[in-house]
């Protein structure tokens, strides 16, 4: 049969172990439905535990033969997903910037956020990548731009080296983007990408197809006060590649409580699309999402937002470095009055020790905090200055194309 409709379930869980609210009884809430509902795929976010990834794969047992649960940084990527058709590989990608490790509050450093491929098998062969990049906390002040941008450049470029092969692209998570972002405008211009809410020939669920609602108890009532309908930053994009069309036939949302309960599924509303994928006989090719003339446009757009993010890391660089030499210079001076002392320069007056020693360890605590800052700061310059770098060379070559 050259015809396949594949039902895909994408959601960010939201399951932090001790912090999350409900979450067991909100884990075995997602279970019965997939039980239920039988997709063909699953995509998840934000499982950070994986005793609640062990769980879910013993509930589902032989409706989802296939799962996997992918492993990155301190506490995980938070990635897992559960298949009707095999799974021939697996890839992880854990990007170059993902926020800043001594921003505690947000933690998205230590969850080493990534970008997770699967080569499946069926009637197609299909790149199936569940990714989620980083949040962005306040709209006003985005601090974390740059490094999203990153992301998402990094994540186009990711899709389009690893889909050569792939019949299929579709791509499942939570990209923490409006859809008019100039992430999400990169990232479906530079790969070709569709939008399954805006090409679903059949919708259901929360108006403009918003996946982050006021109305859900466990969002954050304050971080939607600009938006009284909600922002929809969980997506599922695809495209076709060889001799395949792809279309989305319906794509729905949940809408508020489960059924039967009081509490949602997770912070966020799932997104299900029903996809028909049908052979063709000419191949269709690899090609940019949008003209080329407009896609310089977003690349430049982008590029200075990291340019913005590159002159903003270098300063912190210098900050970082001159309280790094300034802690160095206390101790060379604390070190030459010790000498002194010993050399009986100050005979006849009573030595500080116990205020001497704590300016020595508060000189050294702040040398090495200042250090290791200076470090990662000097490697974020880096990141920044690379991929700056290569966006200049891309837009070369857009602006070069007869």
């Amino acid at each position: 049969d050259p015809t396949l409709r594949l039902r895909i379930f994408d959601l960010n869980c939201w399951a932090i172990r001790y912090l999350s609210k409900r979450r067991q009884e909100r884990v075995q809430l997602i279970g019965d439905m997939l039980r239920r509902e039988g997709f063909d795929l699953v995509l998840l976010q934000e499982v950070w535990s994986e005793q609640d990834y062990s769980d879910l794969k013993v509930k589902l047992g032989s409706c989802y033969p296939i799962s996997h649960y992918f492993r990155s940084g301190v506490i995980g990527s938070g990635l897992c997903v559960f298949s009707r058709f095999p799974i021939l590989d697996t890839l992880l990608y854990q990007y170059s910037l993902n926020g800043y490790p001594y921003m505690l509050q947000h933690g998205d450093w230590f969850c080493g956020k990534s970008v997770a491929a699967l080569g499946g098998g069926g009637v197609t062969a299909t790149l199936l990548p569940s990714c989620q990049l980083h949040a962005e906390y306040c709209r006003d002040k985005d601090t974390y731009l740059p490094h999203r941008l990153v992301q998402a450049w990094e994540l186009a470029q990711f899709i389009r080296h690893t889909s050569k092969a792939a019949d299929v692209v579709l791509v499942g998570g939570d990209l923490n983007m409006h859809p008019e972002d100039v992430g999400i405008r990169l990232l479906r211009g530079w790969t070709g990408l569709r939008d399954a809410f805006t090409e679903a020939t059949c919708f259901e669920g929360c108006e403009d197809g918003c996946t982050l609602v006021p109305n859900n108890c466990f969002t954050v009532k304050s971080e939607l006060l600009p938006f009284p309908l909600g922002i929809r930053i969980d997506y599922i994009l695809y495209k076709a590649v060889s001799s395949f069309t792809v279309k989305c036939e319906k794509l729905k949302t949940t809408t508020g409580t489960a059924p039967g309960m009081n509490i949602p599924f997770s912070d966020h509303e799932a997104v299900m699309a029903t996809l028909q994928i049908q052979r063709q006989g000419q191949a269709a090719g690899d090609t940019l999402g949008t003209a080329e003339v407009t896609l310089a446009d977003v690349v430049t757009e982008a590029r200075t937002e990291v340019g913005v993010g590159l002159r903003a890391a270098q300063r912190q660089r210098y900050s970082t470095g001159r309280m790094a030499v300034l802690a160095l210079l206390l101790l060379l001076l604390q070190a030459v009055a010790a000498l002194g002392t010993l050399a009986g320069l100050g005979a006849g007056q009573p030595f500080p020790m116990l205020s001497f020693t704590l300016l020595a360890f508060l000189a050294i605590g702040v040398l090495l905090l200042a250090t290791g800052l200076h470090l990662f700061h000097t490697m974020e310059v880096k990141m920044l200055q690379g991929t700056e770098e290569q966006m200049r060379m891309a837009l070369r070559a857009l602006q070069e194309c007869p």
